[in-house]
């Protein structure tokens, strides 16, 4: 902009002959601030630049035999702008298209040989010089995309660590609760009841003695109802809890999910044992579909009907049907949900492929 107004006043011309001049530079600017719009469809951006070039070169053309200096800066500035945007082959073609209307200007202008020889070095430099540039460019930023892609794949490492040790330690912590619940508290309530009888059969003197060891066996009962508590505390149960699991797939795999949760779903009273089921088999589902499916986009559906089942579906879009194998990780899902009285079908329709399972509530 700074570069047009020097070389339309170095022209000298009347008033009366501007106009066509000035439409020209007006149609200059409109193709030259379309370059961003476009920056992503080379070839057309190709053929505005190479528009340019012909439009600045016909305006500033020594018709009069009086080159103008202005014509190079802003030729050379369109060579820039092809290297700097455009794949090297086309920015090759966009620059010699360039210099070739620099030299018949050169020639047809009453410029000395000396000033001639200086306009095929200058062309020459700066040609190399972008070309050097160019390469480097294109090195740095496949370097920086490297970089990107080594970085993204540490963070989505990282988090998947992190997420599969959370998981891990919530499964550990309902395990052992169970664990503890199921035999150590067990064993204290019959001991309780194996006390209370003795108690009833024996003599008063020994009663009271017998009472304190009931007690006693009392107090290690609560104590370890509460220790059960503690460990049941932080577990991840329930929709709620499933779906910040989802969600944290979701987005470590750049996957599109839509939920939909239906009446009954929320307040479903779920175990943490039946919650990590659910969550494994929508997370071998949603694996599926990044492996083989073209459209990374599932939607799910989740709802507990009369509130006996809860219930869940996965549907992906598909682009073409066909037949399809149960392999190590349907099965997988299949045997979880029926160790819980669930169950598991898989089917194709007419541009979905569905997975849909179910597990009864307690």
């Amino acid at each position: 902009m700074a570069v047009w107004p020097f070389a339309i006043g170095y022209l000298n011309l009347p008033i009366n002959q501007l106009t066509g001049v000035l439409l020209g530079a007006a149609l200059y600017f409109l193709l030259f601030f379309l370059v961003p719009l476009i920056e992503k469809k080379p070839i057309i951006l190709f053929f505005v630049l190479c528009t340019n070039i012909l439009i600045a070169t016909g305006i500033l053309f020594p018709y009069s035999g009086e080159f103008s200096p202005f014509l190079l800066l802003i030729l050379s500035l369109l060579i820039a702008e092809g290297f700097y945007r455009l794949p090297l082959r086309y920015s090759i073609a966009n620059g010699a298209l360039a210099v070739i209307g620099l030299w018949i200007s050169a020639l047809y202008s009453n410029l000395g040989l000396f000033i001639d020889f200086y306009i095929v070095i200058y062309t020459i430099f700066l040609f190399m010089a972008l070309i050097h540039y160019k390469k480097t460019k294109d090195q740095l930023m496949d370097v920086e995309a490297r970089y990107e892609a080594i970085l993204g794949e540490y963070r989505d490492v990282k988090r998947r660590a992190v997420s599969e040790e959370e998981l891990a330690r919530q499964e550990e912590r309902v395990l052992i609760a169970h664990e503890i619940h199921d035999s150590v508290g067990h064993k204290l309530t019959a001991l309780i009841m194996q006390l209370e009888m003795f108690r009833l059969q024996i003599s008063e003197d020994h009663k009271e003695r017998v009472e304190s060891l009931k007690e006693l066996a009392s107090g290690s009962l609560d104590e370890t109802r509460r220790a059960v508590k503690s460990l049941k505390a932080n577990d991840t149960g329930g929709l709620p809890g499933i779906l910040r699991l989802i969600r944290k797939l979701e987005l470590e795999n750049m996957m599109h999910i839509h939920f939909s949760v239906k009446y009954g779903a929320f307040s479903a009273p779920l175990t943490g044992e039946q919650s990590f089921a659910i969550y494994r088999s929508v997370q071998e589902a949603l694996t599926n579909i990044m492996k083989h499916s073209d459209t990374k986009e599932a939607e799910i559906t989740f709802e507990a009907p009369g509130g006996s089942i809860f219930r869940f579906e996965i549907k992906n879009p598909i682009s073409e049907t066909g037949n399809y194998q149960e392999g190590f990780g349907l099965s997988q899902m299949r045997q979880r949900l029926e160790k819980h009285n669930g169950g598991l079908k898989v089917y194709q329709t007419e541009g979905q492929f569905i997975v849909s399972g179910f597990i009864k509530i307690k």
